[in-house]
């Protein structure tokens, strides 16, 4: 069964992966035997985040690169593909939000969040599939989000274009599992992360509103969604395609309970 999970000799490329869930996810990669290719936008969170992962006993080669831009990436990709040879495992997980009420947002920060959180995996992935199809096989995952179920105030731009990657996610398993490319997504919940530290506090509004919310009764660590990664990385899920697997702790699983609930 080991074998089933055992990613060794496979080429592994994380977007985003300089901080946070991302991180963790490309951690899990690593562990499995993965050789580790992250992916981010800025020197200074790069070279940090090389730092975490040698401390972790991870040897992680960084790549700066705009995700968005279809140059850059095809250059980059090219030098990557040169170096380490097909990619076999892609995530796509680099995103953003904005949060503004509706009436209130721009139309063209919509549009910036839309071509990150959904253009920005579309090329990644087509420009990543080519060489997966050469070589007969391979795994793109897309980090979604329960916002790729659900609505919340203040954040259309981003349930937009995660909406989309989960409908993208399926029809590019539709298109490409002739090839053996399986295509899948993971949507976490809600994670304790630097981002969260401030609300994750007992007596603030939405932390409360989390904790009685989640069926599970807390916030997720991002280490709970190590496993769903590497499965989906690995053999074990190769008859599994255009799925979606939400990480929440049984969120969308539940219309909830009444404050104070047992």
């Amino acid at each position: 069964m080991k074998e089933l999970f055992d990613l060794s000799g496979k080429v592994a490329l994380v977007t985003g992966a300089t901080h946070g869930l991302g991180m963790a996810m490309a951690k899990a990669l690593a562990k499995s035997g993965a050789t580790l290719i992250v992916n981010g936008h800025t020197p200074a969170k790069m070279e940090k985040a090389l730092e975490d992962y040698a401390a972790d006993g991870i040897e992680a080669h960084g790549y700066l690169f705009d995700v968005t831009n279809e140059k850059e990436v095809d250059e980059k990709l090219s030098e990557i593909e040169s170096k380490f040879g097909t990619i076999d495992i892609l995530v796509n997980n680099a995103g953003m939000i904005q949060r503004t009420p509706a009436l209130e947002m721009e139309v063209a920060d919509f549009a910036k969040v839309v071509n990150m959180d959904l253009v920005s995996p579309f090329l990644m992935s087509k420009r990543v599939a080519k060489g997966m199809k050469e070589k007969g096989g391979g795994k793109i995952i897309n980090i979604c989000s329960m916002m790729s179920e659900l609505g919340r105030n203040t954040v259309s731009g981003y349930a937009a274009a995660k909406g989309g990657l989960k409908m993208l996610t399926r029809n590019l398993a539709t298109e490409w599992a002739k090839y053996n490319i399986q295509v899948n997504g993971i949507g976490p919940g809600y994670f304790a992360t630097e981002q969260t530290a401030p609300i994750r506090v007992d007596g603030h509004p939405f932390n409360d509103f989390i904790i009685n919310r989640t069926p599970a009764g807390r916030w997720g660590d991002p280490e709970d969604l190590q496993g769903t990664m590497v499965f989906l990385a690995s053999q074990a899920s190769n008859f599994v395609n255009g799925q979606i697997v939400y990480v929440d702790g049984g969120i969308l699983a539940t219309i909830g309970k009444p404050h104070g609930e047992e």
